[in-house]
């Protein structure tokens, strides 16, 4: 659609000269500028300008004018006109108005001199990866696979000085590859070889994006590239070159930072033209053209993605789970990446420190790393290990709010693309522990969760993880790839399930099989074996596996309705969880759900369950529920240096993965 008119005001017995933008229409009072006495009017003009008269509202166009036609002239008579093809010189092209008097003879004359000047502000409104010519849909960002609008990469995979720079660091020399992260922006201009006196353009941002976008222009980029940082920080506006002839600048633009709950995460980006009539005088813009932007977000990866990295921590103690891990990974042909003691500092909840999620636009896409705001003895190594040229790095720290257990990202979990009730989640869902709504206890910062609602693209479904020792979702929930029509199922921890089980093997006469040796000491009874029957015939340890179902189960109903799920998409593996002294869970032994999932391969935590017929009958149970579905079970041993201090398997390890096939521009929030 064309932007409104301009209004231009002419007056008999003078000749003005005005600037016309190609693609907008110049519109002029005749009745106002009639001299007195004159009742009509004639119009001439050159080939350049194309003139309709509106008398009343109704247009009448050019092609009739040239005939020497004379117009009434009533109040409301208005003369518009228009330039399609830029000037070559200044004033190339004139309108003359000439007015009569009621016998018909000329009383006088208006004369605007016209310079056609074509100018465009673009991007990839298409979303294509290439910047087209003037997209009429430039200036509004749709959601959607009929959406438009540009997409703007944050680009945390290099240092960004949050400071103002001084000026002297304005010149950044980049590489190739950091431009590849940023969008490309063109200024077009056409024209005569120099504006006429008096106009400049402008490239111009709201002073509320100046902290969330930076624009760099490609100076001479015959002697080895400098990019000069234009806009964004301190930077509002930036008077542009203006080259004449037909001319494309060249912009950058980067995101510098992640939607939030005070950014939306749009930011426009202007171009003016601005007149000014006299030395002095301020100047007025006389033309506007705007780019609209999305900063990307942040995206979450379900396990039933494709794994690229398996990264672990080792530790003194460990290097058997390690060994484990290995020989899981090169069975699923992925990369493993040790962290050593001296980054970690003895600390190994490696899955509680970063989540990996990634970033995308049509032009490029790359991982980024959400720092947790929990800072362990891990914290440096996000920054050090993981910034590699392409990895980006993104942190949530709280002001004020007290840090607690609930901000470790094993309490982040995203589930696999679902439909809900007719409404596609095409990047799954984002799942939070957190607190009932009614108690007071812990609840994950809201800095973290205001910046995961503000992602939009994987709405967050908040679940009940505080009845936990730990109080992360991944002790109770996990989802593992399939290959039927439904692609994934959830895995739940039971103590139903268990029960049901260690019963099944009592009426077997089996009810004196031990758990085993490795958990002895863990379960409190360093000398005492535990059987089955001993377990079974424990009230206090019934109650409390009750209280714990009751606390699945209200998570299950939440996921069942917020996930579109139902009960054949759940598979219920045996689990027992006891009280600690403040009445949270911690598990009885180890908890098969924290399994490390690298596509068909899972890495499950060995429960050391009763030995029956020369196996374990929890690994037997697990086997019998997964392998069905194509998925291949190893159970790792090493977990008591894990165990022993509340974590499993999935703490010990975090997995990067391949993104999502699917754009999430797409998605309609």
């Amino acid at each position: 659609e064309m932007p409104g008119d301009r209004t231009l005001r002419l007056q008999h017995g003078n000749r003005i000269e005005a600037l016309c933008v190609l693609g907008t229409r110049i519109s002029t009072d005749v009745y106002g500028a009639a001299p007195a006495g004159a009742v009509s009017f004639g119009v001439k003009y050159t080939e350049g300008v194309s003139v309709e008269v509106a008398c009343r509202g109704q247009a009448e166009v050019g092609s009739a004018l040239s005939s020497g036609t004379r117009w009434p002239l009533d109040e409301g008579t208005v003369l518009r006109f228009s330039m399609s093809r830029a000037s070559t010189e200044v004033n190339d092209n004139k309108v003359t108005i000439s007015f009569y008097a009621e016998g018909g003879q000329p009383i006088n004359q208006a004369g605007v001199f016209l310079t056609g000047i074509g100018i465009s502000l673009d991007v990839d409104a298409d979303r294509d990866g290439v910047v087209e010519k003037n997209n009429p849909n430039k200036a509004i960002w749709t959601w959607g696979p009929e959406g438009h609008g540009a997409i703007l990469l944050v680009s945390c995979d290099k240092e960004i000085p949050l400071t103002p720079a001084s000026d002297c660091d304005d010149e950044r020399v980049f590489s190739k590859e950091d431009l590849l992260d940023m969008s490309r922006m063109v200024l077009r201009t056409e024209g005569p070889q120099r504006l006429p006196r008096g106009y400049e353009i402008v490239l111009y941002i709201p002073i509320s994006d100046a902290d969330k976008v930076g624009v760099f222009y490609a100076q001479n980029p015959f002697f080895g590239q400098r990019y000069v940082h234009v806009l964004g920080q301190r930077k509002l506006y930036h008077t542009v070159q203006y080259t004449g002839g037909a001319a494309e600048l060249d912009f950058f633009v980067e995101g510098l930072r992640f939607p939030d709950d005070t950014f939306p995460g749009l930011v426009s980006i202007h171009v003016s033209l601005l007149e000014t009539l006299a030395e002095g005088i301020p100047h007025t813009p006389i033309f506007t053209d705007t780019v609209v932007f999305r900063v990307a977000p942040w995206i979450m990866t379900p396990n039933t993605l494709a794994p690229v990295n398996v990264f672990v921590c080792s530790m003194k103690d460990n290097y058997l789970f390690i060994k484990e891990i290995k020989n899981l990974v090169n069975k699923a042909g992925c990369e493993l990446k040790v962290c050593f003691g001296y980054i970690n500092r003895g600390d190994r909840w490696m899955q509680d420190e970063i989540e990996f999620g990634y970033t995308h636009a049509p032009h490029k896409s790359f991982p980024v790393v959400l720092d947790s705001p929990r800072n362990g003895g891990l914290e440096q190594f996000p920054v050090k290990e993981l910034l590699g040229p392409d990895f980006g790095y993104v942190t949530r720290e709280p002001l004020f709010e007290a840090i607690t257990s609930l901000d470790s990202f094993g309490n982040l979990e995203v589930s696999p693309p679902v439909t809900v009730a007719g409404k596609d989640y095409p990047l799954g869902r984002i799942l939070i522990g957190s607190s009932f709504p009614t108690s007071a206890g812990r609840r994950m910062t809201r800095v973290v969760r205001d910046f995961l609602y503000a992602q939009q693209v994987q709405a967050p479904v908040e679940l009940y993880s505080d009845w936990l020792s730990v109080g992360h979702v991944d002790e109770f929930i996990t989802f593992v790839p399939t290959s039927d029509t439904k692609r994934f199922r959830m895995l739940m921890a039971s103590p139903v399930a268990c029960y049901k089980l260690f019963r099944e093997k009592q009426k077997e006469g089996q009810g004196e099989a031990t758990m085993g040796f490795a958990f002895a000491g863990y379960s409190g009874t360093d000398t005492k074996r535990v059987t089955i029957n001993k377990v079974l015939s424990n009230d206090v340890l019934v109650q409390q596996n009750q209280y714990v179902q009751c606390c699945i189960d209200w998570n299950r109903d939440v996921l069942k309705k917020e996930l579109g799920l139902v009960e054949e998409d759940i598979i219920d593996l045996p689990a027992l969880f006891k009280l600690d002294k403040q009445g949270k869970a911690v598990p009885y032994f180890p908890n098969m759900v924290t399994m490390i999932i690298l596509a068909k391969d899972l890495g499950i935590p060995k429960p050391f369950g009763p030995v029956v017929g020369g196996e374990c009958c929890l690994e037997r149970r697990t086997r019998s529920l997964l392998e069905p579905l194509g998925l291949r079970c190893r159970f790792l041993e090493d977990v008591a240096s894990y165990h022993g201090r509340l974590g499993e398997v999935r703490c010990g390890t975090n997995v990067q993965r391949r993104p999502f096939a699917f754009k999430w521009w797409h998605v309609t929030p």
